[in-house]
């Protein structure tokens, strides 16, 4: 498909990834951007910079009547960006309990699987469409440092591969993306060089106008996949020392 003249809802789209995947959707030719956020008035800078083209909605992906009443709300869509993440920074073992892995498996496993459920009918009428699911380098290894995040990206990664089945059919792509280092406040505690989201969200771009199952949308991103292909154990023992490092970096 093409991005000229579709009309996409991204989640988590007032900040980070998301702010970028709306601004690139529209300098790309969308013709409309539903940016999907818990205080819609949290995304007002964009509604204001793209004027008839970025339409604020409520949307908290932990909550499903806001997932229902924002399909119901937006009949129009044909691309879906599940970009909406949670990382809490907590062990899975050391945390005090598992209200912060709870969390981060609600927000970026059962959120994202929801809005393409949800989406999936609207996305065949306005014929077929694309999913983009945004996870992370810690989706193809498992971070150990990250807790529960790690293994929520895990869990949506093979649900992208589920999902991309189930709607083959109705002519629906699915793009899981493996997202590096960026520039973003989960990311504030990572020293070294950063992507930009606006470039995460170009290289995302493919899955909409190739039909990309998945994109390393960057450097990091790549250089990770490669270091796992190569030593998949040598690689399992770098992220379990990741756990006494006194600081994170990209190596940059």
């Amino acid at each position: 498909m093409d991005i000229q003249g579709s009309v996409a809802i991204v989640t988590g789209g007032n900040r980070g990834i998301g702010e970028g995947f709306v601004e690139v959707l529209i300098e790309e030719g969308a013709a409309k951007v539903y940016a999907g956020a818990r205080d819609p008035a949290s995304a007002q800078h964009l509604v204001d910079r793209y004027p008839g083209k970025v339409v604020a909605i409520a949307l908290d992906v932990t909550k499903p009547e806001t997932i229902a009443a924002a399909a119901a709300a937006c009949p129009d869509v044909s691309v879906v960006v599940n970009n909406a993440g949670a990382f809490h920074n907590k062990l899975l073992i050391g945390a005090d309990d598992i209200s912060a892995a709870r969390d981060e498996m609600e927000v970026n496993y059962f959120g994202p699987l929801q809005m393409a459920r949800a989406f999936a009918p609207i996305l065949k009428a306005n014929g077929g469409g694309a999913i983009l699911n945004v996870l992370s380098v810690g989706g193809i290894v498992a971070v150990p440092n990250m807790g529960g995040y790690s293994p929520s990206k895990f869990a949506m990664r093979a649900a992208g591969n589920c999902i991309r089945a189930e709607l083959a059919g109705q002519g629906t792509s699915v793009t899981s993306l493996i997202v590096g280092s960026v520039d973003t406040r989960m990311a504030s505690h990572v020293k070294g060089a950063k992507e930009q989201p606006s470039d995460i969200a170009r290289a995302a771009m493919k899955g909409i106008t190739r039909g990309v199952d998945e994109i390393d949308t960057d450097r990091f991103a790549v250089e990770s996949r490669a270091a796992l292909a190569r030593d998949p154990k040598g690689m399992e023992r770098g992220m379990a020392k990741m756990l006494h490092a006194k600081e994170l970096s990209t190596g940059r």
